[in-house]
């Protein structure tokens, strides 16, 4: 692609690059800046062109949430020191290029661990706070952004301000996709570990209504729970389900061999996926026959089996570059929450996924607890289900289109930091609180110096 130089940001150690997210969807060209120090990151902020500039951490966001079409994109990974750990207090402070995985090589030994972690190890604290992530824990301990004491938040007026829960610049930031600012630090609270391994019960469930009533009844014995579902299952095994929960291991659960070093943070490597599959390599078939070889292999009950924190929590992080098993058309990840008491739309979509035979062996079932106060955050009390898709497959984009009413109706919403195609009308119905997220946007970047592809499709 070429680049247009009288539009490039007047910044050292530019780099013209295509930038996609981590389902490789969407690619735009972008020019890529790497701060090393807060001095540069505000010289970015200050000088990054006509057409604005995004943060942008490891690129997890699946969709459009962390590029800018030729404009800038602001690496903040170079900002990556852990900067002070109260060790009896249980907090850690840190710039928000800090990688998940850093903070658990560095918290474990001392016996502490994230708050809250998604599917991956692999996301910046500010991108925790910028997409305020959940975990399988979130119906105890809410999403990433309540464990936050503060953040230092680089604006576009080049001012560096500490913005602290219950104010609207923290609500507008946590879930704000980065529209708010450059967040440079951030102090978090940690969770007491004794151990790094999981407890973990397994348990097989028969279908949908049987899951969600083995969720509804027992979660709130775990801290973790998550939900493995078949979405190519039909008839009478519609959402058949493999319910994973689990807790730290307190140090008296483990033999005597591993008490020896109970806090060593130990992970798998498996060999990375090729950079191009074939094409047509995830079929029907081939995701059907996955599935019926997971649910079959699971067992139907077995409880307090030790396991790594990787496993438990990461098992694609041992995949590098996994998003390469969709080939070069990638995949949607489309997650959407519905409230409790909305469980027949939760019914309705998941059999209509069923019935379209949609080729997902990644698909999740989860239970929200009380939402956080970000304006923009996703979860609310309910169901939570996320699939991936290959984006390639024949009409899936009105499909989705047909579940996002489906979402709206029932007073749900889905994840903006997984989104690439969401229609901007459904977004306010969607989102409450958005005229409020625009209008404090408009009061402290009125030139609009922060702004995304996520952002222009949406309007926010």
């Amino acid at each position: 692609m070429s680049a247009d130089t009288d539009s490039a940001p007047d910044v050292m150690g530019l780099e013209h690059t295509t930038v996609t997210g981590w389902g490789r969807t969407a690619p735009t060209a972008a020019w890529l800046i790497r701060p090393q120090t807060y001095e540069e990151a505000a010289a970015a902020v200050r000088d990054c062109g006509a057409r604005g500039g995004i943060p942008r951490g490891l690129g997890r966001a699946y969709g459009d949430a962390a590029q800018n079409a030729g404009g800038s994109v602001l690496d903040m990974t170079g900002l990556d020191r852990v900067h002070a750990i109260d060790a009896d207090g249980g907090t850690v402070l840190c710039d928000a290029g800090v990688s998940l995985h850093r903070l658990m090589e560095v918290l474990l030994p001392l016996g502490w661990f994230v708050p809250v972690t998604p599917g991956t190890r692999y996301v910046t604290v500010g991108g925790a706070i910028g997409a305020d992530i959940h975990g399988k824990n979130h119906h105890v301990s809410g999403s990433f952004s309540r464990h936050v004491v503060a953040f230092e938040l680089l604006t576009a007026d080049g001012e560096i301000r500490t913005v602290i829960p219950r104010t609207p610049l923290f609500d507008a930031t946590a879930g704000g996709m980065g529209l708010t600012g450059v967040i440079l630090t951030a102090t978090i609270r940690l969770q007491p570990v004794e151990t790094s391994l999981m407890s973990v019960d397994t348990e097989r469930a028969a279908d949908l209504d049987d899951l969600m009533a083995r969720l509804a009844a027992t979660d709130h014995r775990y801290r973790y729970s998550v939900a493995w579902i078949d979405l190519l299952a039909r008839g009478a095994s519609t959402g058949r389900a493999v319910l994973t929960r689990g807790d730290h291991a307190p140090l008296d659960a483990l033999p005597a061999r591993l008490r020896r070093a109970p806090l060593s943070f130990r992970t798998s490597r498996f060999p990375s996926a090729p950079s191009v599959l074939p094409e047509g390599l995830l079929t029907r078939t081939t995701v059907g026959l996955f599935n019926e070889l997971w649910y079959r292999k699971a067992p139907r009950t077995r409880s307090g089996r030790l396991q790594r924190l990787s496993a438990f929590f990461h098992p694609l992080d041992g995949l590098p570059h996994w998003n390469r098993v969709y080939g070069r058309g990638g995949f949607v990840q489309y997650q959407f929450v519905v409230g409790y008491g909305q469980e027949d739309a939760l019914r309705r979509i998941v059999r209509r996924i069923s019935e379209r035979r949609c080729p997902s062996f990644l698909a999740v079932l989860k239970r929200f607890g009380e939402s956080d106060p970000g304006w923009l955050s996703f979860p609310v009390p309910g169901w939570t289900l996320a699939l991936d898709i290959p984006a390639g497959l024949p009409g899936l984009g009105a499909f989705l289109d047909e579940l996002d009413e489906e979402v709206a109706t029932a007073g749900g919403r889905v994840y903006l930091a997984k989104d690439a195609r969401l229609r901007p009308e459904l977004l306010a119905a969607m989102y409450p609180r958005l005229d409020e997220f625009r209008t404090l946007r408009a009061e402290l970047d009125p030139h609009g110096v922060f702004t995304s592809d996520l952002s222009r499709r949406l309007g926010l």
